[in-house]
């Protein structure tokens, strides 16, 4: 077997970047410190104080 290289601490960039509620890193909320994905950010914005604008 050959040699094993963990993979890099990542700083900066999409990978640093995980939703706290599911740990999707795709289209992180990072506005307001929410960091959320977008479709849980959708589930849970009404109770935080978000409103829709029509």
């Amino acid at each position: 077997m050959g040699k094993y290289k963990p993979p890099a601490e990542r700083k900066h960039g999409k990978g640093v970047q995980y939703c706290r509620r599911c740990g999707s890193t795709d289209s992180v909320i990072q506005k307001y410190g929410i960091y959320l994905c977008r479709q849980c950010f959708r589930e849970v914005a009404y109770p935080l104080g978000f409103k829709r604008l029509r």
